[in-house]
C-alpha cells in the first residue's frame, strides 16, 4: 500500500474519532448547562478548553452563552478543531482514498459533510432544536462506525483506520480525565460524589457501565479505574491502546519495513505500562504525571508512525 494511501486512511479515522469524542462532550456540556445542579462547576469549559486553542479570559466569556459556544465549536472555521473544519478534513482524505473505502463509507462520509454544512444551520443552533441537531450528529457519527465496520474488508487499510481511530479515542480519554481530575488536584483522597464525575462519565459514554459495575463509593477510584484500566470498557486507555497493539502488529507483520520493529517495540512500551499498571502504581507515581507520560508518549508514536510509513520527514 502506497504511504499516502495508508497515511489518509489512519487519518480519515482519527479525525472521525475526534468528530464523534467532540460530539458527546457537547452533548453533556449542552444538557448540563441547564441543570441547576451543577456539582462538577464545569459546563462548556471541557469542551473549550480541550477543543480549541482559546485563552482563559474568552473561555470563561463563551463558556457562559451556549449558542456562542456551540457555534464556536460546530461552525466556526476559525476554530480548527470546530466539527466543520475536522469533517472537512476527513472528507478530504476520504476522496484522496475512495478506490480505497467502500461506495458506503464514502456516501456516508458525504452526508456528515454536507450535513455540517447545510443551509441554516448557524439560525438552527441559536433556538431550542440545537440538541437536536447535535443528535442528528452523534447518529451519523454511530453510522459511519458502523458502515466501515460492516462494509469495508479487513486488510491494511482496515489497520490503518483503526490504528488512527484508537490512537485518537486514548488521547482523548487521557484528555477528558486529565481536564476533570485537574479540578480535584489529581488526588483520589479529595473525594467527589457521582454527581461530579457525572459529565464526565456521559462524555465517554461510560454512565450507565459505572451505575452498574461500580460501588457507590470511592467514586474517584472508581472513576480512574474504569477510564485508565476497565478490559471492558471500549474509551479506556487500557482497551484502547490494546486494540491499537493488535493493528499495529497486523501492519508490521504485513508491510515490516525499515524501522518497524523499533516502532512496534516503543509501542509495546507504553501499552506495557498501561496494561501491568494499576491504580497503586499510579498513586504512587502521580496520576497527572501519568496521564502527561501517555499523552507524550501517543503523541511521540504517532509522530513516528508517520516517519516509518508515511514517510514524514
Amino acid at each position: 500500500m502506497l504511504s499516502r494511501i495508508a497515511d489518509s486512511l489512519y487519518w480519515l479515522h482519527r479525525y472521525m474519532e475526534r468528530a464523534d469524542g467532540m460530539l458527546r462532550l457537547m452533548k453533556t456540556s449542552y444538557i448540563l448547562s441547564f441543570d441547576k445542579v451543577q456539582a462538577s462547576g464545569m459546563t462548556w469549559e471541557p469542551a473549550l478548553k480541550i477543543f480549541t486553542s482559546l485563552n482563559q479570559q474568552e473561555v470563561e466569556q463563551l463558556k457562559k452563552d451556549n449558542t456562542a459556544a456551540l457555534k464556536y465549536l460546530l461552525i466556526d472555521t476559525k476554530n480548527t478543531n470546530s466539527l466543520k473544519v475536522i469533517i472537512t478534513r476527513a472528507r478530504e482524505n476520504a476522496r484522496g482514498v475512495q478506490d480505497q473505502i467502500t461506495k458506503e463509507v464514502w456516501e456516508q462520509m458525504n452526508l456528515i459533510y454536507h450535513q455540517v454544512n447545510q443551509p441554516g444551520i448557524a439560525e438552527k443552533i441559536t433556538g431550542p432544536d440545537a440538541i437536536l441537531i447535535i443528535d442528528a450528529f452523534i447518529n451519523s457519527s454511530d453510522q459511519f462506525c458502523g458502515i466501515t465496520d460492516s462494509t469495508m474488508p479487513r486488510g491494511q487499510g482496515w489497520n490503518y483506520m483503526n490504528l488512527g481511530k484508537q490512537t485518537e479515542r486514548c488521547l482523548l480519554t487521557a484528555e477528558f480525565t486529565h481536564f476533570y481530575f485537574k479540578k480535584t488536584g489529581f488526588d483520589f483522597k479529595n473525594e467527589q460524589d457521582i454527581l461530579f464525575w457525572r459529565s464526565l462519565l456521559l462524555a465517554l459514554s461510560g454512565y450507565e457501565l459505572h451505575l452498574k459495575n461500580y460501588s457507590n463509593q470511592h467514586h474517584n477510584y472508581n472513576v480512574a479505574q474504569q477510564l485508565l484500566f476497565d478490559k471492558n470498557f471500549p474509551r479506556s486507555v487500557y482497551y484502547a491502546l490494546d486494540r491499537a497493539n493488535k493493528y499495529l502488529n497486523d501492519i508490521a507483520a504485513s508491510n515490516p519495513v525499515e524501522g518497524s520493529i523499533q516502532l512496534s517495540r516503543s509501542f509495546g512500551r507504553l501499552y506495557s505500562s498501561v496494561k501491568f499498571a494499576d491504580l497503586e502504581l499510579v498513586e504512587r507515581e502521580g496520576l497527572e504525571n501519568y496521564l502527561i507520560y501517555v499523552r507524550k508518549e501517543l503523541n511521540e508514536f504517532s509522530r513516528d508512525l508517520g516517519r516509518t510509513y508515511f514517510s514524514y520527514s
